[in-house]
């Protein structure tokens, strides 16, 4: 029996789109990029011409219309996933909502309940769970190299301590809901701990602006605690203020051993200078971005250089999404995953607010 082709309709055509979505989605044979959303194109920016033969829409009512149509991608801002994700599953049409999923654990909830009734497969794209770095770490955790983890720092700083300048067409520095750091860089950093250690027991946040007083109060940095049962941490942050050479990423340590690494996974900068998931060498770090293991030998620390570990890609993403559709396997990152990632991004908003540690 011939495997099933999935046209595929993806809503927005900006950053979100051209480099997380519609290049991975072209490497997946039984995925097809079938329509495109693009609300107001350019001369220089336009889906038609730098897509022939994919079909063109100017709104989602439009493109949901089309029966044709059986994956809808929204890669629009968060304050629309909840509107645009609920008309596509009313529509009949299979959803990928981009992170953050929604702004709200009631909407996320809304979404889930609309699938459901709809029989139709909800997931979020938590990409970065196909992270080399993250990949790599995992393998260390349940290979037990580590032992029991006692303490997991998740870091996504940079340097950038001038207030952005205001930019109509970026959400990502807006005052909007399902704004802000937390919501955009820690929806990664708290989905991949989730995903590899569980649901915490309290949570205690501490988020606002490391720029200082800014006139828009957008909330640039934040630092998230997961306390667990077995008396395990989770340090989750996000700056923009760190003068550093190299950031830090994972330093997580075991009773076995400790891991530690440096720099972001190399997939978006890749994707960012034209590198695409078909070209050699994509998703591959060179050495000197490898990270370290140590572990007590003879009562000693002794060191080791760990290779960062052949990235299966974000690729890899919509290989599971296509399995999940075919009824082969689990969405790659359910709606149901990804509102547990928000109620801890609400908890830890109430947390910092109030200065209490509160019960997941």
């Amino acid at each position: 029996m011939a495997s099933k082709t999935y046209n595929v309709g993806v809503v927005g055509y900006g950053f979100s789109a051209k480099i997380f979505h519609i290049p991975f989605v072209k490497e997946v044979p039984d995925l097809k990029l079938y329509a495109i959303v693009q609300r107001t194109p350019k001369q220089d920016d336009d889906a038609e011409k730098d897509h022939p033969g994919v079909k063109s829409f100017r709104t989602a009512e439009e493109m949901v219309q089309d029966p044709a149509v059986d994956v809808v991608i929204i890669t629009t801002a968060p304050d629309s996933h909840f509107a645009l994700s609920k008309l596509a599953l009313e529509a009949g049409k299979h959803v990928v909502c981009e992170k953050p999923f929604t702004p709200t654990t009631q909407e996320a909830d809304d979404l889930i309940t609309i699938s459901k009734k709809n029989n139709k497969q909800l997931a979020v794209f938590q990409n970065r769970r196909w992270d080399a770095d993250f990949v790599t770490l995992s393998k260390l955790v349940k290979n037990g190299s580590l032992g029991r983890i006692s303490e997991y720092e998740t870091h996504f700083d940079r340097h950038r301590p001038e207030v952005p300048a205001a930019d109509s067409h970026k959400w990502k520095n807006k005052v909007i809901p399902g704004g802000s750091a937390i919501y955009d860089l820690g929806t990664h950093l708290l989905d991949q701990a989730v995903h590899l250690l569980g649901l915490p027991k309290r949570v205690t946040g501490f988020i606002g602006s490391a720029r200082g007083v800014t006139s828009s109060s957008y909330e640039d940095s934040f630092t998230v605690l997961l306390h667990y049962a077995d008396g395990s941490m989770v340090t989750a942050k996000a700056t923009v203020v760190s003068p550093e050479d190299e950031q830090l990423r994972f330093w997580v340590r075991g009773d076995k051993g400790s891991f530690k690494k440096y720099h972001l996974d190399i997939q978006e900068d890749q994707l960012k200078a034209g590198i695409m998931p078909q070209d050699k060498g994509y998703g591959r770090e060179p050495s000197e971005r490898y990270g370290t293991l140590t572990t007590i030998q003879n009562g000693k620390p002794v060191k080791e250089v760990v290779p960062t570990v052949e990235p299966p890609t974000y690729t890899e993403y919509y290989r599971k999404l296509v399995r999940a559709l075919n009824g082969e396997g689990e969405l790659p990152a359910s709606g149901v995953e990804a509102r547990e990632v928000i109620r801890l991004i609400e908890l830890a908003r109430e947390s910092s607010r109030t200065g209490r540690t509160l019960d997941v």
